[in-house]
């Protein structure tokens, strides 16, 4: 389900439903062991996405954790994906570290909005305690998928190396390439949003060459169709949707520097 308090503040920043109080009671049991498995490693620990907003729903929704320091992350999420597989699909532990915050270029800047307006905190010490509110702008968007370049390569050469499953790919390649088409309606209509559907509706209004293309990776993205590995071949390649979309946020949005 879509956050319904994401949008732009009065005063022209980022506003998202995260908030502690929002942590559904079926999976405060999550967050607590996610804690307590954090406790004495001095890591900081994030509750982010739908659990965080209060939008998620059991057992189909992901429990998505940002860690700065954990020793290991992977084994975390492993050890509560399977105490809690009643009530959701996994439990996802992302890896970070401060450095990851620092300097002025756009993925360190992307890094600072997620973790200011998308993050709760949970334990260790808090990060984005200092993080001002940032503004709902193409700079924003440019740091959460101006590599959408760089990602295009990266399935390319999976694909060709067959290094990773067809269906993984399609399903990454959906997701991320989504997440870039909602910072292309952002800036298009001067608003903020990070939700795939609206992503899909709106720009296919603004680009209908491309709603179709759309339509199937956002089948792709929510599980509602299995990619095969022709049409994820098809998305990737030159000039199908996928690049075009890279076109279309580099002359919108912006790409990082190569």
């Amino acid at each position: 389900m879509p956050d319904p308090y994401e949008g732009v503040a009065a005063d022209g920043t980022i506003r998202t439903g995260a908030r502690r109080d929002r942590v559904p009671t079926l999976f405060e049991p999550v967050v607590a062991d996610a804690v307590e498995l954090a406790r004495g490693s001095g890591a900081s620990l994030y509750v982010y996405g739908s659990v965080a907003t209060g939008t998620a729903r059991p057992p189909a929704s992901d429990v998505d954790l940002l860690s700065m320091g954990l020793p290991d992350p992977v084994a975390v999420g492993r050890v509560l994906s399977e105490r809690y597989a009643d009530r959701c699909r996994a439990v996802e532990v992302a890896a970070g570290a401060p450095d990851d915050l620092r300097g002025d270029g756009d993925e360190a800047y992307g890094n600072r909005v997620f973790l200011r307006h998308y993050c709760v905190h949970l334990a260790g010490p808090d990060r984005a305690a200092d993080l001002p509110a940032y503004p709902a702008d193409a700079r924003a968007a440019r740091g959460f998928n101006g590599d959408l370049h760089r990602h295009l390569q990266r399935w390319r050469a999976g694909l060709e190396g067959s290094t990773q499953p067809a269906e993984e790919i399609g399903v990454r390649a959906a997701r991320k390439t989504l997440l870039a088409v909602a910072g292309l309606v952002s800036v298009h209509d001067r608003t903020w949003t990070t939700d795939r559907a609206i992503a899909v509706e709106r720009w296919s209004a603004v680009d209908p060459t491309l709603a179709a293309d759309l339509l199937r990776l956002h089948g792709w993205a929510t599980g509602q169709r299995v990619p095969v590995r022709h049409e994820v071949a098809a998305a990737v390649s030159e000039g199908a949707v996928i690049a075009a979309v890279v076109d279309r946020f580099r002359s919108r949005v912006g790409l990082w520097d190569d």
